[in-house]
C-alpha cells in the first residue's frame, strides 16, 4: 500500500535497506526514466539528455539518495500530484532489471 500524508509529500519513505525513514533523510536527484546516450553520441543527443527534460504530471520514477541513512541510491516510484509512494528499489537492482 502507498504511504501518504494528505498535506505534504509522503513523510515516511520505505527504504529497502533501512525500513521506514523520514523524507528529510533523502535527496531527490531527478528522473530515473532517461537513457544515457553512448559516449560517441552526437552533441545534440547529449544536449537533450543534459538540458531538455519533460515535466510530466502523475506517476514518475526518480533517483533518490538516502543521504542521512544507508547512503544508497534508490529508485522511487511516486505520484508527483498526490505524493503517493508506490515503491522503492535499490538503484543497482532496478538497473539490472531494466537491462534484462
Amino acid at each position: 500500500p502507498a504511504i501518504r500524508d494528505e498535506t505534504s509529500m509522503a513523510s515516511l519513505i520505505p527504504c529497502p535497506h533501512c525500513g521506514l525513514r523520514p523524507k528529510e533523510e533523502f535527496s531527490i536527484r531527478g528522473d530515473a526514466s532517461t537513457v544515457r546516450p553512448a559516449p560517441t553520441a552526437s552533441d545534440e543527443s547529449w544536449h537533450r539528455y543534459v538540458h531538455i527534460r519533460d515535466n510530466p504530471k502523475g506517476r514518475i520514477v526518480e533517483h533518490w539518495h538516502h543521504a542521512l541513512g544507508c547512503r544508497r541510491w534508490l529508485v522511487v516510484e511516486r505520484d508527483n500530484l498526490s505524493h503517493e509512494v508506490f515503491g522503492v528499489t535499490d538503484a543497482a537492482d532496478w538497473a539490472k532489471r531494466k537491462e534484462a
